[in-house]
């Protein structure tokens, strides 16, 4: 089973981390898709979803940039993706192909309904800013590859 981002909602969580992790405030949208290895020519229409949704503000001109519009304690992934993707419920019934509920549910609809229900309350629940001190812990305490390699060879 797969259970993939959009390239759209991959390029959209990666633009709110960077401004997330950004020091200095503004970013360009030229610097996010660096940072964040995002092709440019898809960033304005994601940036400009973001923005309409109030999770960023853009701030036009020669020394503008992006930012978050909230605090990124308050900013959970699900709302970064219903932001660029709309609904995240699934409107297609997995049995029948037709819209889900139409007429009568299929014999999987409550084990599809709660594990969507599952994945979406993780979503709701992670925030960028515990994303990004998730990883920062992570990176502080990784082993190096050396110990294993001496300990292997001993």
């Amino acid at each position: 089973m797969r259970l993939d981002l959009t390239k759209r909602s991959d390029y959209a969580i990666r633009a709110m981390l960077s401004l997330t992790m950004a020091r200095d405030g503004l970013l360009s949208s030229r610097k996010i898709a660096e940072e964040m290895k995002i092709p440019p020519r898809f960033l304005p229409q994601i940036m400009g979803d973001l923005t309409r949704a109030g999770l960023v503000s853009a701030h036009p001109g020669r020394s503008g940039g992006y930012q978050l519009a909230e605090k990124a304690n308050t900013v959970t992934l699900l709302r970064v993706i219903e932001a660029v993707e709309g609904d995240p419920h699934r409107q297609i019934c997995v049995m029948r192909g037709t819209a889900c509920g139409q007429d009568g549910e299929c014999g999987v609809h409550d084990v599809f309904y709660a594990a969507e229900k599952a994945i979406l309350e993780q979503l709701n629940g992670a925030t960028l800013q515990g994303i990004v001190d998730a990883y920062k812990a992570k990176q502080s305490v990784a082993p190096t590859a050396a110990p294993v390699v001496a300990a292997a060879a001993g």
